[in-house]
């Protein structure tokens, strides 16, 4: 009998000292949802915060979600938290659901963002539009000729994201700057379509105007932002505005679901504090558009190299 009470006292103890360590270290059982979008520092830092999450001790799950219906999905908590939040295509939809309560702003990145359409460097280098990054060179039939592809019907073509990102607003503005006889906008169906066509059009020999943001790869390879008259609140059409204007330096923001750091305290600590800056960001995507690791591989790799940065994060 003795011998019985003495194992059973055994597995109680550490039954509890398992419950207790679990407790403290991985806040509730219940995987923390990290929805993945279309680009790669996104599915990247996806992996690099679930990573972080799992060695404290929490369980995660990772969930494709459209990129502007995300924020009503934390909302109303199928979804646990957004890691990058970008000011100038996704900030209407997170104020939106931010209105409606059950989204909580969790805070910036160290990293600002711009968004918007651009070329490699080259094309200033082989003079392809003369007068670039001022956007008035785009007016110059010269230059729109340079950049005419097979479906672009003789006109200069723009490549956008695609079309969930942003909707309709670079086809606005290229009408309302008056460019729409020179220049026409098409849609990538990914974001690797936008750097197969930064390849394509360096083989070719033609110009090319693409969209992209920053923090990207591209940091170190060589891009230039256009010079689109300056952004103001409410100046796009969306907003009851002319759609005369370029994009925001806007924010890279976090967000949760409210009862997140009710049901995962640590993680959501941890992840209040989490603050990329824009090499951090570059970094992570740059393993996989150039470097052609999987978004796994490429998030592992960077908690490995990088642990300085995240640990600090977790204290």
């Amino acid at each position: 009998i003795i011998g019985v009470l003495i194992v059973i006292a055994a597995i109680i103890y550490f039954v509890s000292s398992g419950d207790k360590k679990i407790s403290s270290a991985g806040d509730s059982s219940a995987p923390i949802v990290i929805p993945t979008h279309n680009w790669s520092s996104q599915i990247v830092m996806a992996h690099v915060i679930g990573g972080i999450f799992e060695a404290n001790g929490n369980n995660v799950k990772y969930v494709p979600a459209d990129s502007q219906a995300v924020y009503e999905s934390i909302r109303i908590g199928d979804v646990h938290l957004s890691h990058e939040v970008w000011e100038s295509a996704f900030g209407k939809s997170f104020t939106t659901a931010l209105d409606k309560g059950g989204l909580v702003d969790w805070g910036d990145h160290e990293a600002r963002t711009l968004e918007d359409m651009g070329y490699p460097n080259w094309v200033a280098e082989k003079g392809l539009c003369p007068g670039l990054p001022d956007w008035t060179a785009l007016k110059n039939p010269a230059c729109a000729k340079n950049f005419t592809t097979p479906d672009s019907g003789g006109k200069g073509r723009m490549l956008e994201g695609p079309q969930s990102w942003h909707g309709d607003l670079i086809p606005q503005r290229v009408d309302a700057l008056g460019l729409g006889d020179l220049w026409t906008v098409k849609f990538a169906g990914s974001a690797d379509a936008l750097w197969a066509e930064l390849k394509a059009a360096e083989k070719e020999g033609r110009g090319t105007i693409i969209f992209n943001w920053t923090p990207n790869f591209t940091d170190g390879a060589g891009f230039t932002f256009i010079d689109f008259p300056p952004y103001s609140a409410g100046c796009r059409p969306e907003d009851g505005g002319d759609g005369k204007c370029g994009s925001p330096d806007g924010y890279l923001k976090k967000a949760v679901n409210a009862d997140f750091p009710k049901t995962h305290p640590a993680a959501a600590g941890a992840f209040k504090k989490m603050s990329f800056s824009t090499s951090h960001i570059g970094a992570m995507a740059a393993l996989v558009d150039l470097d052609k690791m999987t978004h796994e591989d490429a998030a592992k790799k960077w908690l490995a190299d990088n642990k300085s940065v995240w640990q600090a994060f977790t204290k």
